[in-house]
């Protein structure tokens, strides 16, 4: 639970050593291919991939892969969550190349096992939709963004914050490809969410005002 905390307040550097030692426990007394020790591989992971730490990162994140690969199959939700975890940590580290074959892997896995409407397919779409966006494939991103949209609206609310990633992730994209008039309401609609959900403080909100005002001064509104 200390790992957990320190992850979610960002301190990184403190929970990575509770989590090295919680691995290190689970491998004494569970043996090397437990399930329990795949997630505290996949955690210790996260860590470093949060703290940039991208070469330390890499062959916990491959481990803890194998092991549930060989323990659940390779249709397993949780195979594709850990894909899709190793494919983040290549769009970190610049190397799409490596992780557009993981997000179509883990895709595929989520759509058979969980259904086309389950919110982790609307995950994976999301970032397979961003690693389009970043390589300047702009059509194949659009449509993948959409239908991500389309699942965390029916899957979560039309107010839910994660709602309002998309929202953003596809405004920015309509704006960068000379489409402002449909990116501002789209623009609008997230911050309003943000707003609501998350307070008028938090970083994501001042996220949206900036693009929003970025949007207005390109298009000279």
């Amino acid at each position: 639970r200390r790992v957990q905390e320190l992850q979610q307040g960002g301190r990184h550097a403190e929970a990575i050593p509770l989590a090295q030692r919680s691995l290190e426990l689970y491998e004494k007394d569970l043996g090397p291919e437990h399930l329990y020790v795949a997630t505290a591989l996949a955690t210790l992971a996260e860590l470093h991939r949060a703290n940039g730490e991208y070469a330390k990162a890499e062959p916990l994140f491959q481990r803890a892969l194998a092991i549930r690969e060989k323990t659940l199959g390779p249709g397993s939700p949780d195979v594709a969550t850990t894909l899709n975890d190793l494919a983040l940590l290549y769009d970190a580290a610049g190397d799409y190349a490596k992780s557009q074959p993981l997000y179509q892997r883990a895709l595929a896995i989520k759509e058979k096992a969980q259904g086309g409407g389950h919110p982790d397919v609307a995950t994976v779409l999301n970032n397979l939709a961003a690693l389009y966006d970043a390589t300047g494939n702009s059509t194949q991103a659009e449509p993948l963004y959409e239908q991500a949209l389309a699942i965390r609206e029916q899957a979560l609310g039309r107010e839910h914050p994660l709602v309002a990633v998309v929202l953003n992730n596809l405004a920015v994209l309509l704006d960068a490809t000379g489409s402002p008039v449909k990116a501002e309401p789209l623009h609008q609609r997230a911050l309003a969410i943000r707003e609501k959900a998350l307070g008028p403080g938090h970083p994501d909100v001042a996220a949206s005002l900036n693009n929003l005002a970025a949007l207005y001064r390109t298009s000279g509104s």
